[in-house]
């Protein structure tokens, strides 16, 4: 049995940047494309705006393509992560004897069913206090419920008494700020304690 814990399963280290000419290269690949769409973009403008008789001055006209791609290109940056695909039904698996890594792995489930809201909540307080917060607040209730047969519900007192005042507080009480990934290690150090 492998003694892993809450704080293992949310660690998150960055893969170093590539390095080298390949490293540069994807930078000046996406530039060039941009560049390319809005010149076809323009050109495509100014042949429609002529054939109708209108006459738009061209500096004009790349400097609002420009500005349409830059906007279309922070939008697509900012977006939600897609949701995850509908499990689909492997048949490989136990049935012939071999064991699907990704079918029904449990623990990566569980690690997903954290890792999307986490991320989707980082920068914004709303989203972390109606998504996170009250699944934190389910994790505190059960850990009391299965080690001391209590919830912060049926019993406070005793349940704020054994949460601690930290962690009572920050279950009680939706901050000002969603909560750094240092405070967040903090609090599920403190719900291992229960």
């Amino acid at each position: 049995m492998s003694s892993t814990s809450i704080d293992d399963l949310l660690a998150f280290e960055e893969e170093p940047a590539p390095e080298g000419p390949r490293a540069r290269g994807s930078r000046v690949g996406p530039a060039l494309r941009s560049l390319a769409i809005a010149a076809a973009v323009v050109v495509v403008l100014l042949v429609g705006l002529r054939a109708i008789g209108l006459k738009v001055s061209l500096p004009v006209l790349v400097a609002g393509v420009l500005a349409v791609l830059a906007v279309r290109r922070v939008t697509a940056l900012l977006a939600p992560p897609p949701p995850p695909p509908p499990a689909a039904r492997v048949t490989t698996g136990e049935e012939d004897g071999s064991y699907n890594w990704g079918s029904r792995d449990a623990l990566r489930a569980a690690i997903n069913g954290w890792e999307r809201p986490l991320d989707w909540s980082s920068g914004n307080r709303e989203r972390f206090t109606e998504r996170i917060l009250p699944r934190l607040g389910e994790l505190a209730d059960e850990r009391l419920r299965q080690r001391h047969g209590l919830t912060r519900d049926s019993d406070p007192i005793r349940a704020r008494a054994l949460l601690g005042d930290q962690l009572w507080r920050f279950l009680a009480t939706p901050s000002r700020r969603p909560p750094s990934p240092r405070d967040v290690a903090a609090i599920v150090a403190e719900l291992e304690k229960i």
